[in-house]
């Protein structure tokens, strides 16, 4: 191509591009739109502003089955539109609305709202316990996951309680469904936060047709804390709730953490605090004719980073040796505990340990996976748990 003719083409490009519109084609002012930032969903009963609604004679059919609850942000009331704030006006709205249907209760807001409601900018969904005693977590989340607007990378959550609780907050400057979503960076710092399950991850889950768990949170006065792990059952359904050492074993157990803190008493009863470094587990399932068991292998080398004893003499190898065989007596109990949950209590595998099985011996599990969370509480689990100081912080010694 002749230099002219480039000179021609390279004028009409950037031609072109000084004239595009920059941005979205279809973006909207986000003053425009009612953005939602957190949904929370609960067993259903008309909200009070409902009542008075109904009162009037404005109703509808429907069967109150859940109720809604929507966090808008940001929220401007209209006396102080056009004001400067002051920063102790609210960082959002909270507007809750019953019914049987999640798109028709959202449906129901626009004839209460100025704006169009957009799901954009979703990051959380919270169904409370209560909800999913009825409704299976399927049925509740089917127009979420089939909505176009909503980001498959929304986190879901359970909540001990009333889960539009979660969404409410006195903090100056503080909106609940922001604080929720962020709060899963602290599992770089604890193993009681399980790995963060989004929505596209438990649309799969739901369609394995198995057990599987999900992060709990629960309120108390004006605060909010992640805390344990709720199981849900193959039919979609809560059955029942992992303490947070639990939630820590079954993270050490299923190899998704790392870290994490162990606790017991020396000798003298006083507490020793040991925190983990390093941590390797590995099941290997043993198939012998219809028996199907596991033998656990759990190891980990770690600090010993606290200590109430005035009288002890960390540095020494029968100290150290004594002090590794009463923190694997505790991690054991620990596992215990969770396992007698799982294997007697809830009957539910969600652990991995039909994972493991499938992957080593695909034959066995495909005779028993139609029936897997009653074969896998009749199955023997044994642990070999070894626990290793090898570390013992900064400290002075006499």
């Amino acid at each position: 191509m002749s230099s002219p003719r480039k000179r021609v083409l390279l004028t009409l490009v950037l031609s072109a591009v000084l004239v595009m519109p920059t941005g979205c084609w279809s973006s909207k002012e986000i003053e425009d739109v009612a953005l939602f930032t957190g949904i929370a969903l609960d067993k259903g009963q008309p909200a009070p502003i409902e009542k008075e609604f109904e009162s009037k004679g404005a109703t509808y059919s429907k069967r109150n089955k859940l109720m809604a609850t929507l966090q808008l942000v940001p929220f401007k009331s209209q006396k102080n539109q056009g004001k400067k704030q002051d920063g102790k006006q609210p960082t959002f709205l909270n507007i809750s609305g019953s019914g049987d249907s999640v798109l028709e209760i959202l449906r129901q807001f626009s004839i209460r709202l100025d704006r169009p409601l957009m799901g954009h900018h979703l990051k959380v969904i919270i169904i409370s316990v209560d909800l999913l005693r009825k409704q299976s977590i399927e049925q509740l989340t089917d127009f979420l996951l089939r909505d176009n607007e909503i980001r498959p990378s929304t986190l879901v959550y359970v909540s001990q309680g009333p889960a539009r609780d979660t969404l409410m907050s006195k903090k100056l400057n503080e909106v609940p469904s922001f604080h929720i979503s962020k709060a899963v960076r602290n599992r770089a710092r604890t193993s009681k936060v399980l790995k963060p399950v989004t929505l596209s991850r438990l649309d799969s889950l739901t369609h394995s047709k198995k057990s599987f768990v999900l992060q709990t949170l629960v309120t108390g006065g004006d605060e909010l804390e992640l805390s344990g792990a709720s199981i849900i059952n193959a039919t979609g359904h809560w059955i029942g709730s992992l303490n947070q050492e639990n939630t820590e074993c079954l993270a050490w157990l299923s190899g998704d953490r790392n870290a994490g803190v162990i606790k017991t008493d020396d000798w003298n009863g006083e507490t020793i605090t040991y925190e983990i470094k390093s941590l390797r587990s590995k099941i290997t399932p043993q198939v012998k004719g219809d028996q199907i068991s596991f033998k656990v292998e759990i190891h980990t080398l770690g600090r010993l980073i606290e200590t109430w004893d005035e009288q002890s003499h960390p540095t020494t190898n029968d100290y150290a040796n004594a002090l590794d065989k009463r923190l694997e007596d505790k991690l054991s109990a620990m596992m215990e505990e969770l396992m007698v949950k799982l294997q007697s209590k809830y009957k539910s595998d969600v652990a991995g340990f039909g994972r493991r099985l499938a992957i080593e011996n695909p034959a066995a599990w495909k005779k028993v996976k139609e029936d897997w969370d009653n074969v896998f509480s009749r199955s023997e689990i044994t642990f070999a748990i070894k626990v290793r100081i090898n570390d013992f912080g900064s400290f002075t010694e006499d």
